[in-house]
């Protein structure tokens, strides 16, 4: 969530950055009518319990009819009490309310606009040209199949659309994938962390999955715990009520989890193969940092994803997200995105999001300073969403007899493989 006192300075900003999520601006007008019913009604409380308790006093020395009317002012003192007490009660309630609606403060610097407004910032590596080579490309689940490394048709069997399993050297790909990442991410100074795939609903809401990304959360109504669609759910809330001492800033934490999406919205989208799915395994990057450091940290996050897949030998390009097409929480977005050839296009495979505050100060995180006690700011940065790596990995690396080249960082994850071979023709 945003500050209040934020708010009230400067409505003006915060509309701007409605009207640029392409959100209700008339949200904000409400928040601040809330917020102003809200502290008048707390100042009226205030007064009166303040009128409540000098009045106690008097009483205690009063006598016959002056005594009579304290009393009976007390008893009307009382109902009043009660009635400003709830009404403060409710437009905190409403305040709180809608604040949780709200979104970030979008950076100034991003660019304005939906989903195809973003701005290229770089591209890196060059497109294979296989008519040169001579040869038509498979797409990566013609690939996986001749190598015996995906299967789809028993995923749909077993969970329906949208599942699959990785069977044999697409196991091992995974297992792979995860370790060279988790690897690269403790040299960089990351903690690995394994985290819950199940959360609690402050947790969820916290990092701000229960507003506009809802639908697409998994819910366990029995229980009202949320399968996590990222681990930065999990690693957001792992610091949730706590007081961090600022000699402890920058914790970097590198999770790895299972998410699930129900792609709520995506019918019909990216159907074939494993590139849109309901389940997959991923390692998240996440960082707490001073809030005056959140820019910087935000640039690093992006370097060390850069990193990443250029160890993969990945043609990619890297985007900054146009402001309707944030998160709730981000303040600013990068994604890159590698070449899929079968495609024709680039196809985003990490992202790096600056929540500023607004995770910290819905989850309670807090940073001392000295005698000093304030928010501090979150980000996340996904390293390796494993199956949109492979679909990457098996279509720019292949070769024309359907083998596919392993990238050298993988190498010893693999033992040694420098080629995945077919099993199938």
């Amino acid at each position: 969530m945003i500050d209040l006192r934020l708010l009230r300075e400067d409505p003006d900003r915060v509309r701007a950055s409605q009207r640029a999520r392409g959100e209700d601006v008339a949200l904000v007008d409400s928040l601040l009518s809330a917020d102003e019913r809200r502290r008048s009604s707390g100042v009226r409380f205030d007064e009166l319990r303040a009128e409540q308790k000098g009045l106690g006093k008097l009483i205690g020395k009063a006598t016959g009819d002056e005594k009579a009317e304290l009393l009976k002012r007390a008893e009307q003192l009382k109902t009043d009490v009660r009635a400003a007490d709830a009404e403060r009660d409710a437009a905190d309630a409403e305040t709180q309310e809608l604040l949780q609606r709200l979104g970030n403060l979008v950076h100034p610097d991003v660019p304005v606009g939906g989903e195809e407004d973003f701005v290229t910032l770089e591209t890196h590596g060059t497109h294979r040209d296989f008519a040169a080579e001579g040869f038509e490309p498979r797409d990566h689940l013609e690939l996986g199949q001749l190598l015996g490394a995906i299967d789809v048709e028993r995923g749909a069997k077993v969970s329906g659309s949208r599942f699959y399993f990785l069977t044999g050297v697409g196991a091992l790909l995974e297992l792979a994938l995860v370790n060279a990442a988790i690897a690269q991410a403790t040299a960089a100074g990351f903690t690995p962390m394994l985290t819950p795939a199940l959360v609690r609903p402050q947790s969820m809401a916290g990092t701000g999955f229960l507003g506009q990304a809802a639908q697409d959360v998994y819910h366990l109504d029995k229980d009202d715990l949320y399968l996590v669609g990222t681990s930065e759910v999990p690693l957001a809330a792992y610091h949730m009520d706590e007081i961090l001492d600022a000699e402890r800033l920058p914790l970097r934490y590198a999770g790895f989890s299972p998410c699930f999406r129900r792609e709520a919205g995506s019918h019909g989208k990216d159907t074939r193969g494993i590139f849109r799915v309901h389940q997959f395994d991923k390692v998240e990057m996440f960082s707490y940092v001073l809030p005056e450091d959140s820019q910087a940290e935000h640039q690093r996050l992006l370097e060390w994803e850069k990193q990443w897949l250029t160890s993969l030998e990945l043609p990619f390009r890297v985007i900054d997200v146009a402001s309707a097409d944030l998160g709730s929480s981000a303040a600013r977005k990068y994604d890159c995105e590698a070449w899929i050839p079968t495609q024709g296009k680039y196809r985003e495979l990490t992202s790096t999001s600056d929540c500023t505050e607004f995770q910290s100060r819905r989850l309670s995180i807090r940073v001392r300073e000295g005698k000093k006690v304030r928010p501090l700011a979150t980000l996340n940065g996904t390293l390796c969403a494993v199956p949109r790596t492979i679909v990457a990995i098996l279509e720019n690396h292949q070769q024309a007899d359907g083998s596919v080249r392993v990238p050298e960082v993988l190498r010893p994850y693999l033992g040694g493989r420098e080629v995945l071979e077919p099993v199938a023709k």
